[in-house]
């Protein structure tokens, strides 16, 4: 007999394992059988975040999905994201929407669109760490479910709009507890930073409040997923950008 799903009931355990720094094997889950169901156990594990950030991406099977970022941080403020075992780090491009980005039935947005529709954009840096020890690499709906693994997103100095143009190539060098973690040109995994976010802006099946002015996604990795085995300083240098950020034991 088939257990009936119980997003509240997995939502509830993804927290106390994250809570408690721990990770479970995918096979130990009551699995989400679609998006739908996926997305309502994300849902109730992202109930009270407000920041109105959040990352975009997209599924083995080509569908796009989003999670809120948490905790989101300001540079400028001061910012300190918990360090926890097996974290790792990601520098970004984020963008802000200066206008909403409403479902269409008829013409698909252009990437034109969509540039046409940020306000801004910054250089930023994500964190992750899933209560799923295999990340999304068995179950990508369980790991939609645990917030496609995000732990903490740091936004650092607004950039000139034109980067989400020019990114790939620009010069990034990052060092973490005084360590280069990366030197090299900045590279997205498709090439385009604003891949999944016209895939997403394209995609009907999206809550009608998404994708609203005031928004900010951001876009996917320009330097991969880098493990960080220790407490310490992030430092990141794209062009001439600057974003320095501790990552603290929690």
């Amino acid at each position: 007999m088939t257990e009936t799903f119980d997003p509240r009931g997995l939502a509830a355990r993804l927290h106390s394992l994250r809570q408690a720094g721990r990770q479970e094997e995918t096979g130990t889950f009551a699995l989400p059988a679609d998006l739908h169901q996926a997305m309502e156990a994300q849902n109730f594990l992202a109930d009270g975040i407000s920041s109105n950030a959040w990352k975009v991406t997209v599924s083995p099977e080509g569908q796009a999905v989003t999670a809120p970022l948490h905790p989101y941080a300001e540079a400028a403020s001061g910012a300190s994201i918990p360090w926890y075992p097996g974290i790792k780090f990601e520098t970004e491009i984020a963008v802000r929407l200066g206008k909403d980005l409403p479902i269409r039935t008829g013409t698909a947005y252009s990437r034109a669109d969509v540039v046409e529709a940020i306000s801004a954009a910054y250089l930023g840096a994500e964190l992750l760490v899933s209560a799923v020890r295999e990340s999304g690499s068995v179950s990508f709906l369980l790991f939609t479910s645990d917030r496609l693994g995000n732990s903490g997103y740091v936004l650092g100095p607004k950039l000139d709009k034109s980067l989400v143009d020019t990114a790939g190539g620009t010069p990034l060098k990052v060092t973490h507890a005084g360590r280069t973690i990366y030197d090299g040109p900045a590279q997205h995994p498709k090439g385009d930073v604003l891949t999944w976010l016209v895939d997403y802006a394209n995609d009907g099946l999206r809550p009608g409040t998404s994708l609203k002015a005031g928004a900010l996604i951001t876009t996917g990795t320009l330097s991969g997923a880098i493990e960080l085995p220790e407490p310490g300083e992030i430092d990141i240098l794209f062009g001439d950008a600057r974003l320095s950020f501790p990552v603290s034991k929690a």
